[in-house]
């Protein structure tokens, strides 16, 4: 999950985020700093995508407004990435609530038995979110950074890994998180790149034919104008509505510990195995 952002003030005025000021030599992200806000948003977005995924998997609808909150956490990722004080200690963070948050997870979204072999599903098979956020995060430490070339092999390796460790999103995953991060300091450029990024990830879906119930006909249109309006209706191109959270700046933002912040998914995930439970 990102780095919390501790507000304070200095004694000429200046705003400080996690140890780094705002007018330090790197220039802050151009998109929505409220972290805090947007992880509860994207928490309640992944709520929905889980709850499609394994209590009311004929509901597809609920899968694609899932779509929403993986950019919206990629983006915290940036974001905390920026103000972070220590980028290893971040990694460790990451790294290790993924692993802890495993078992729970593997054991909610039914991965147990999958292989016959219970001890890798319930901590190797299909691993939860973390881990491409791990992986997003040290590549773009290697961008940054550029120690010993680390901005040529560091993407190259976390793409091999995600591919290798089957992450959740997969190499596109790790991949938009770099994207991202080398737009960060322009609102135009992120949703351009996002936008074709999308579009690219969308391929591999088919269109949808109606929402909620809905039909979603678009072949009485003429060509020209069918075509780029099927390319937005497939199941990841809809992740671009999350632009209307990442794009614009909150004036207020939701302020927690670390301890909380890492604490809401496990507790997303106990929500759905009580309502999983009550479903049947």
């Amino acid at each position: 999950m990102p780095e919390n952002m501790i507000s304070t003030k200095t004694g000429d005025g200046r705003e400080m985020f996690a140890g780094r000021a705002l007018n330090s030599r790197e220039p802050a992200p151009a998109g929505n700093q409220a972290t805090g806000t947007l992880k509860l948003i994207a928490l309640g977005f992944m709520l929905i995508d889980h709850l499609g995924a394994v209590v009311f998997p004929g509901i597809p609808e609920l899968r694609i407004i899932g779509r929403i909150a993986f950019p919206i956490y990629c983006w915290c990722l940036v974001v905390g990435f920026h103000y972070t004080s220590s980028v290893p200690w971040y990694l460790c963070r990451v790294l290790l609530c993924g692993f802890a948050y495993q078992p729970l997870y593997a054991y909610v979204m039914d991965h147990i038995g999958t292989t016959g072999q219970w001890m890798y599903d319930l901590f190797f098979y299909k691993p939860n979110i973390f881990l491409t956020l791990f992986l997003g995060l040290a590549a773009i430490w290697g961008l940054r950074e550029k120690k010993y070339f680390s901005h040529f092999w560091a993407p190259v390796l976390t793409i091999i890994l995600a591919t290798v460790l089957d992450v959740d999103y997969g190499w596109r995953g790790v991949l938009f998180i770099m994207l991202l991060y080398t737009c960060r300091n322009s609102r135009p450029a992120i949703a351009a790149v996002m936008t074709a990024f999308f579009l690219y990830w969308g391929t591999g879906f088919s269109v949808t034919s109606s929402l909620f119930g809905i039909p979603l006909n678009i072949q009485f249109l003429p060509a020209p104008a069918a075509q780029p309006l099927s390319a937005f209706m497939r199941l990841e191109t809809y992740g671009l509505i999350s632009l209307a959270f990442i794009l614009p700046r909150y004036r207020r933002n939701v302020h927690m510990p670390l301890w909380v912040s890492y604490g809401l998914y496990p507790t997303h995930l106990l929500v759905l195995l009580l309502i999983k439970t009550l479903v049947g």
